[in-house]
């Protein structure tokens, strides 16, 4: 356990960054799962929006977005 003032601190804004980031990662893959079960054009881009707002937010890689995008979106074309 950290000992100094400003340590406490960071260890505090750092749980708290992690479960709101775990929140949003753990959203983002239920979009992602349901999309690729239904099939629809309206899952797919509300997945792909919550992608690219991850992205945004620095949760996941920009590599990692366009991925998971371009996989949704074959997925979405095979079917």
């Amino acid at each position: 356990m950290a000992n100094i003032k400003s340590a406490i601190k960071r260890n505090r804004q750092n749980e708290v960054r992690r479960s709101r980031n775990r929140s949003f990662r753990s959203e983002m893959r239920t979009l992602v799962k349901t999309a690729r079960d239904s099939g629809t054009a309206e899952d797919t881009n509300a997945a792909i929006k919550k992608i690219d707002r991850a992205a945004a937010k620095g949760i996941i890689h920009a590599n990692k977005a366009a991925r998971e995008k371009s996989r949704l979106q074959k997925s979405l074309n095979n079917s």
